[in-house]
């Protein structure tokens, strides 16, 4: 897999602003991220070791974070695996982590496996999913829904396909034959983004959405976000879609998308802001911003949870984790623009916050 990038550096000067947002949330602390932290598990030191898996697509974020955090909080150790939101969810309801990480809900079979324990979900950021593209002699590409659709669904096979000529007037584009390259396993990023093909182009796309599709036979698979995004950089004429800061970190190339707008839009953080903020929340702050209207907007925007047992009967665990998502939630959104993810717009911030006195400790 790819490396990720980690920019620890910038923690230290974000600390002063963490601070701030913190202290409106009802802290007296003038430590910044520790001591606020400290004192919202609970007062006391906290001391507990934290497992967690799940989305790719959020480990960038997660162990930015994650890192700032347990430096702030030294009896805390937080071990976060990645693995795909498929693999958070099932481990989350086998109880084998303390919490995981989705870019995808809960669906009716996943929440048998929960046997009625209530999960509560909490939205960390959110970002572009970009349709990342190796092709030489190229070097910036549009490609309206109808395109992305028929080149993942088999139908478009060769860069100079008439839909990709049309979509791009004047550009030489060679005869290579397109690789279309997804994710191998059960893949939140995969959910939202035939969630887009589904929305946007349905007269073309036909595999329908979810966290794994039936995908043609003749296309390459990757292990995580960062498994298509080497496949991609190794192969010309390849083609996937891969998150903002996995496709930035491999030194991607990215597509504009037509959005609903019918503006091509290059992905970027202003883009899932303004998707972000054109999507409607629901009572347990889940929200979709594929595919919203708006001027700038970037259609393929994922969403990103941290998802958790409302009851925790470990208490240290349990205050060591609301600590945690207290500090995702303040501090981590400062963090969040400097590893490619969109903040939390301030409102569905502060409900996130707020929804932490759901969780029931020890």
């Amino acid at each position: 897999m790819i490396p990720k990038h980690r920019r620890f550096a910038t923690l230290t000067a974000l600390a002063t602003t963490g601070a701030l947002v913190l202290g409106a949330c009802g802290s007296s602390s003038k430590g910044g991220g520790t001591n606020t932290t400290t004192k919202s598990g609970g007062g006391g030191s906290l001391s507990a070791t934290l497992n967690a898996s799940g989305s790719t697509f959020q480990q960038t974020l997660e162990q930015t974070v994650i890192a700032a955090f347990t430096k702030a909080n030294s009896g805390v150790t937080i071990n976060y695996t990645g693995g795909g939101s498929g693999k958070g969810k099932a481990d989350l309801a086998s109880k084998i982590v303390d919490f995981a990480g989705t870019d995808s809900l809960l669906k009716p079979a996943e929440k048998d496996a929960f046997k009625g324990a209530p999960v509560l979900y909490f939205p960390i950021a959110a970002a572009p999913v970009t349709v990342s593209f190796n092709l030489n002699g190229i070097s910036t590409l549009n490609l309206s829904p109808n395109t992305v659709g028929g080149i993942f669904a088999g139908t478009i096979k060769s860069w100079d396909d008439a839909a990709i000529k049309a979509d791009n007037p004047g550009v030489n584009l060679p005869s290579t034959k397109i690789t279309p390259v997804h994710r191998a396993e059960a893949s939140g990023t995969t959910s939202n983004f035939t969630k887009f093909l589904d929305a946007a182009a349905p007269t073309v796309w036909k595999l329908g959405h979810g966290d794994t599709v039936n995908w043609p036979k003749s296309e390459q698979s990757g292990q995580g976000n960062g498994g298509v995004a080497t496949i991609i950089k190794q192969t010309n004429g390849a083609v996937g879609y891969v998150d903002f800061s996995d496709a930035k970190a491999a030194g991607l190339t990215f597509a504009s998308v037509k959005n609903a707008n019918g503006e091509f839009v290059a992905p970027s953080i202003d883009g899932a802001s303004k998707a972000v903020a054109g999507a409607t929340v629901a009572a347990d702050l889940t929200y979709s911003p594929i595919n919203t209207a708006g001027a700038g907007v970037y259609p393929i925007t994922a969403p990103t949870w941290i998802i958790v047992f409302a009851t925790q009967s470990d208490k240290a665990k349990g205050d060591a984790l609301k600590a945690y998502l207290n500090y995702v939630l303040t501090t981590g959104q400062t963090t969040a623009p400097t590893v490619n993810y969109a903040p939390l717009p301030s409102d569905l911030a502060t409900k996130a916050i707020a929804q932490l006195a759901q969780l029931k400790i020890g």
